[in-house]
């Protein structure tokens, strides 16, 4: 049956771009399928745009602040819309990674040691790892965002992620190894043709797939995260799957992981968005609690 549907892209967090290059694929994905599309940037306007525009739901592709963090999801429950993805608690904790990582660790999932830092604190000696300057201009980058500074003991090992998704019920998607051109695997190389490589699945030993594959699980369930999630994990050289972050609104480019994780356990990316928005229209439609205005 064709919707009308409103894909939430852009908006004003340091990833903008990147949200606007999920939602066009998002867009051109549903409209494949017959669906009426509307693109909606996330302005002051946006408000007035859902409540008129009789949309039987609203298909969340904004990354990072207001987008990611309950923000647009508490305006879309008082709005009474279906939504795709997770609900207003699980996304603000999923953002709050100091938050989530206290969670997750209490539930006895492999956390890497880490504290909270006020920017304004400086840096301590129990900081300096290999280079204090690295350490100090990665304190002053992170302090341009936010004044709230997670900082993380590195672990080495292989750099996998972990789809998840959850249109009711919860699926593991194969696990999916990232190598990177650059000595990172940072913003450019995410977002660059060419300068990274998926392999699935992972080139780890069969029991740390596994053990990967149960911890990601564990953590979306426990973080209470629905629809969609992407686990970033560091398997070191004893098959220890260490988590570094849960994503709720993981990427949904030519060029993301959770597309091509879900592609290899069979799903195409139609298929996905579709599976995302039924998700979303059943879970509305079972709410329990007064009805909407």
């Amino acid at each position: 049956m064709a919707l009308k549907l409103a894909v939430l892209r852009g908006g004003r967090s340091a990833e903008r771009e990147v949200s606007l290059r999920s939602g066009a694929q998002v867009e051109a994905a549903l409209r494949g399928l017959g669906h009426e599309v509307i693109p909606v940037d996330l302005d002051a306007n946006t408000w007035d745009t859902l409540r008129d525009g009789g949309f039987a739901c609203v298909f969340n592709a904004l990354h990072g602040r207001l987008g990611e963090d309950g923000a647009v999801q508490g305006m879309l429950e008082l709005l009474g819309i279906p939504y795709t993805g997770s609900g207003i608690l699980a996304s603000a904790l999923c953002m709050d990674k100091s938050r989530a990582n206290s969670v997750m660790a209490g539930a006895g999932l492999h956390i890497p040691d880490f504290e909270e830092l006020e920017f304004n604190e400086g840096i301590g000696a129990e900081l300096v790892a290999k280079d204090a300057d690295a350490i100090a201009s990665g304190l002053e980058l992170a302090g341009r965002y936010d004044r709230r500074v997670l900082v993380q003991r590195f672990v080495t090992g292989t750099e996998i992620t972990v789809g998840v998704l959850a249109t009711p019920e919860v699926q593991v998607l194969p696990t999916l190894e990232i190598v990177s051109d650059n000595p990172t695997y940072d913003y450019d190389a995410k977002y660059t043709a060419g300068k990274s490589h998926h392999i699935i699945p992972a080139r780890i030993e069969e029991r740390a797939r596994a053990t990967s594959a149960d911890a990601a699980g564990r953590a979306f369930v426990l973080l209470g995260c629905a629809g969609m999630a992407r686990v970033d994990i560091i398997v070191d050289a004893k098959s220890t799957p260490w988590i570094l972050e849960v994503n709720t609104v993981p990427g949904l480019t030519e060029l993301s992981l959770l597309p091509d994780a879900a592609r290899a356990a069979g799903i195409a990316f139609d298929q996905l968005c579709q599976r995302l928005v039924d998700h979303a229209i059943q879970r509305q439609a079972h709410r329990v609690g007064p009805p909407s205005a």
